[in-house]
Formats: C-alpha cells, structure tokens, sequence
C-alpha cells in the first residue's frame, strides 16, 4: 500500500485492542544513551506522525514527557504497515529496542533526544477525533474553548507541569506540619450560614425542608473549636467557597491550606509560616528564601505604595504632597482630602496614548482622571495642570520629588482609599511596562498592624476587616469600645510579588472580649446567640490562647509557576461568570428536585 493512500483503506488498522498483559516499563522521558539495546514498553498519545521516505515516526507522549518512536518496514510483522492508520491522539502501547539516533539527529531539547524506539509491535488502544486545537504549549486558541475541552487542555506539557510542581508543594506542606506535631482533621462542608464577609453558597435541606446549608467560606469557627478541644495543632487542605465577583486570581471554589495553633502569639505563627513557605520553595523550586521575611505595617506599606499588598521587587514608591496644594490655586488638588504623586524615572517615553490607556485603567478603582507631567530634557515641565501651579507650589514639589529629566509624575486627588488604590495599582501596571521588575525574583514581606475593623458606608456601622474573631491588641480594648475604628488588629498578612498569600491573626479566646467585638460590629446580643451561639459557649469552657493562618494554595501556586491566573492551577476552573464550560454547569433541575425541596422558583423574566 501506499502511504498517501485514502485513509478509508486502512480501516481495518483502526481497530481497538485490550491492553491485555503489556505493562509500562519506562514513562516517555526516562529513557537515555544508557537504555540503548533494551527491550522497553512504552505508553501514551500520538503527538506527531511524521512519514520519511519508509520509515514512519511518531513523538509518544504521556504526562512526562516525549519519546520518539520508529516503525521501519525492514521489521518482521505488520507494524510498519499498521503505522499508517495512526493520527495525531491516538492512544498506543508500544514494545521495542532503544537505539540511538542518527548522527546529527540528536534533539539536545529532549531528555530522550539522543535515543529512539524501534517499534517491533504495537496495540491500538483508542482513537481520537481531530481535536479543536493543537496539544503543545504554544497553542492559540481562546481560553473559553480550552476551557471547554479542559481534559484535552490539561494534556498540555505547561499544564502538566503546573499540577506535577501542585502535587509537590502539597506533599511538602503535609511533611513539614507533620514534622512539626501538627494533625490533619477534616471539618464539616455543610455548615451553617454566618454572613459576615463574602456571600454564602447556600444549599437546601431536603429532610428540614425551608432551611439551608452554607459551603463553608473558611473553617474559621471549626478549627477554633479544634482549639477549645485540645487538638493544639491543626492543619487541613481544604476547599472552600465564596459567592463573590471573579477576577484573575480568583474563584467561586478554591484550596486553602488551613492553620491553626494554641498557645501562641503573633511571632510563634510567623515563625511556623515561614518555615512553611521556605519548605514548599525548597522541595518544588529549589530555591532557597532568605528567613526572616522583612516586616511592614499596614500604614506603611498604604503611604509609600497605596495598597496593602504591595511587590517589592522594585523601587517606586508614592509621595504624598497634599500639604503642597491646600489652598492653591489648582481646585482639583486644593479641595482634596488626599494628594500623591509617583515619580516615574524615565516615564516621559510614554506616550499619549499610552497615558490615555492608564487614564482609563485608573478608572477601574474609581478615579475620575490620571494628572501627569512630563519633565523634559531641557527641564521644562509638559502637562496640561502646570498652569494652575505657583511658582512656590512648582518649587515644592520639584523638591520633594526630585524629578529629573526624563521623568514623569503621576497624580492622583480625592478620597483617599481611591487615590491610594488608583495610584498603586497602576505602579504595578508601570513596572511591567518599564521592565523594572525581576521577573525571576521572590519578595515575601508580612504586612502587619492592620485597623481592626473599617467604615462600611453602605451598612452605615463597621465590619471587620479579617474576620469578626481577630483580637484587637490587649491594650487597646477600651478603643475598640469607645472609638472602634482606631483599634489595631493581632493580624498579618503574607504577600508574595504583590499577591497576599496568607492572612492569619490572633483569636479572640475570651467570650468578654468577643461580647465587645460584636458589639463595635452592631451586632446584638440575640443576633450575635442565633449566628454565634456555639462559639460563645465553647469560649465558656477553658479556651486556650490561639492563633493560625491560611494559605491560599491556587495563588501560591500560580506564583510558583509564573502563571498568570489562577485557572492556570485548578484542574478544572470556573470562568470569570461561575460557570464551568466544560460541564455546563450551573444548570437547571428537574421540577420532582424542586419539590422534594420544597422549593418553587419564580417565573423567568421575558427578555
């Protein structure tokens, strides 16, 4: 036959065979020149088939990598002639003998790139339709079809890659907690519904028809409990759920690795959790983190970076300058109850258009415009706002500044939680435009001394800003009750290259101390006994000091592998609407589940 032949004729090659008694002697990036002249058993996809003159080779894949595999017509039996029928994720069993590659063949990319297998005899064990897109790392089709076709996306080596390196950082969580006396204990999935943070997902209860399961947010109130009961030291990695709006880093369901230990302060968790961190960089990077991680306070890391994450990795900080401005002549600033400036060394490259693109990034975070100017080379300053400025107010901020030529300044006026965010968000975009930011690099930093609780304008009372369980330090009790929002948290925040990794606090463990703390939150006491009662009369039974934190695993792992988001971690992620494409799901149910329920939906709305 020929091997341009139609592909109807080999029909007869198509057929499907039992694995039988073959068993896998070597996964397809294990074998060397030192395997050369060994009889192997190999297993996988077909990547590529490639038809040269007799010889047909195919690169064999599986999870760990590429062989490549000859069929030759000069063989005894009918491989050779069955080869032709194979295509691109077909599924084979091959057995033969290792030889090495032509001279000037070798493939220095591949661990297997000096040998190949010569194929004596093959099974069939599935074929493949042609798949929407091509199974290599450097594939151009959109997210939300791979998203749709995630089995085949996942067989992707980068993908591979990233849950090989999951795997590993979870066994190296699990072997260091244990080293260190911690237990692993499961907690409850179906609990009950504390709305004090992000939405619930709710789930219906069809033996107590009209109530409701919450999926658990966090395991917050069960590891306390764990605490109350004598465990010490506990650790779970486990899923957790928040009905909340998505972004890159972000999903509806996600791992957390779970922390918690009693008789202990701040330093003793920091100290556990840094270990932690420098274990899991160790056994999956190789890298080696410096310890101690340097310390920021909360009120720090807002002044000079306008946000409570920040990336350290390279040096552009804010200024503040509203003093400057108050009564000048420039409104916009005059007026402001906050005005900061970033100095851009070499900014004034950027052009029009590109501040236009930043002018509406900023809007994002609620600003109503991005303030520039330009510091040319002769020294004159090019904006639009410099008219407005006084000599005295264009000497000020030239000082405080130290603008150069070549510079940019970069302004944002107004209420400050926006000008912060707005200004310190688009450092981050900067330093990627301007190639300041190491790439390779890893800046831990705990953020610490957070306000315990904030200003919630729409609720009109203060919510916590951790949790309703964080202690406010112990010699802050009386602020927490005569002005709440200048109590300082016992919390700290791990952040990793400007993503927060971790959060933890200390606990309140007294029920007086935690009668206070709702009671600054607006939370009354018959409202506080139906949503908390269980935590209020274990805090009555001997509760011992403590304290934990929690990792966010995906994001963890999505730094680790420089990955862009965190669907690039999660086997099977959600989209940016909650839905899973590949699945269907959310979707509608049967009218009898409803009513087993006891649940009748509303009419849709006619569009």
């Amino acid at each position: 036959m020929s091997e341009h032949q139609d592909e109807r004729d080999y029909d007869e090659y198509r057929v499907i065979e039992d694995l039988g008694g073959w068993q896998r002697s070597h996964h397809n990036n294990e074998l060397t020149a030192a395997n050369i002249g060994e009889s192997v058993t190999l297993m996988g996809w077909v990547q590529f088939r490639r038809d040269h003159g007799g010889l047909i080779f195919i690169d064999l894949r599986d999870r760990e990598g590429l062989t490549q595999v000859v069929f030759s017509p000069e063989q005894d039996g009918d491989a050779h002639e069955r080869a032709h029928a194979l295509r691109t994720e077909y599924v084979l069993a091959i057995k033969g003998t290792v030889r090495p590659r032509p001279e000037g063949m070798a493939n220095a990319g591949l661990v297997t790139g000096e040998i190949e297998v010569v194929v004596e005899e093959y099974k069939l064990l599935n074929t493949s339709d042609t798949p929407p897109f091509t199974i290599e790392d450097r594939v151009e089709a959109g997210e939300n079809l791979r998203l749709k076709y995630r089995f085949l996306d996942l067989r992707r080596p980068n993908l591979a890659k990233n849950f090989k390196l999951r795997h590993k950082a979870a066994q190296a969580v699990r072997r260091y907690l244990d080293d260190i006396g911690f237990l692993e204990v499961e907690t409850p999935v179906l609990t009950k519904s504390t709305p004090e943070g992000a939405r619930d997902f709710l789930v219906p209860s069809r033996v107590n028809q009209g109530q409701f399961y919450a999926l658990p947010q966090s395991p917050q109130l069960f590891k306390q409990m764990l605490m109350v009961s004598g465990m010490d030291r506990y650790y779970q990695i486990v899923k957790c759920f928040r009905d909340e709006d998505l972004r890159a880093d972000r999903q509806p369901e996600f791992t957390q690795i779970d922390i918690e230990m009693s008789f202990v302060n701040e330093q003793m968790v920091q100290d556990m959790a840094e270990g932690l961190v420098t274990s899991v960089f160790k056994n999956t990077l190789g890298k080696e983190l410096p310890t101690p991680f340097p310390r920021m306070t909360y009120a720090d890391a807002m002044r000079d970076y306008g946000v409570d994450k920040p990336d350290v990795r390279f040096d552009l900080k804010l200024q503040e300058v509203t003093d400057i401005f108050t009564g000048g002549g420039f409104k916009v600033f005059a007026s402001a109850e906050l005005v900061k400036v970033m100095r851009v060394p070499g900014g004034a490259e950027l052009s029009r258009k590109e501040i236009d693109e930043y002018t509406k990034f900023v809007e994002i975070y609620g600003s109503k415009g991005l303030a520039w100017i330009k510091v040319k080379e002769d020294g004159e300053w090019q904006s639009p706002i410099v008219k407005f400025f006084s000599d005295d107010e264009r000497a000020a901020l030239a000082e405080r500044t130290g603008a150069q030529p070549g510079d940019i300044l970069f302004f944002q006026a107004g209420q400050a939680d926006i000008a912060n965010a707005a200004l310190g968000n688009l450092r981050c975009k900067l330093g990627e435009r301007l190639g300041l930011i190491d790439e390779s690099a890893f800046a831990p930093l705990w953020i610490t001394d957070f306000p315990l609780l904030e200003w919630d304008a729409d609720e009109k009372r203060h919510v916590a800003r951790h949790h309703p369980f964080t202690s406010a330090r112990p010699e802050q009790m009386d602020v927490l009750e005569s002005e709440p929002g200048n109590a300082i948290a016992r919390a700290y925040d791990l952040v990793l290259n400007g993503f927060e990794v971790g959060g933890g606090s200390i606990r309140i463990h007294t029920p007086e101390q935690q009668e206070i703390m709702f009671k600054a939150l607006g939370i009354g006491e018959e409202e506080a006994r139906e949503k908390f009662g269980f935590l209020m009369d274990a805090l009555r039974f001997g509760a011992p000091p403590h304290g934990g934190i929690a990792f966010g695993l995906d994001r963890l792992i999505m730094i680790l592998c420089g990955a862009k988001s965190i669907r690039e971690v999660i086997a099977f992620p959600k989209t940016q609407k909650a839905t899973c494409l590949m699945t269907e799901a959310p979707g509608e149910v049967a009218s009898k589940q409803l009513r087993e329920l006891g649940i009748r939906l509303r009419e849709k709305v006619q569009e």
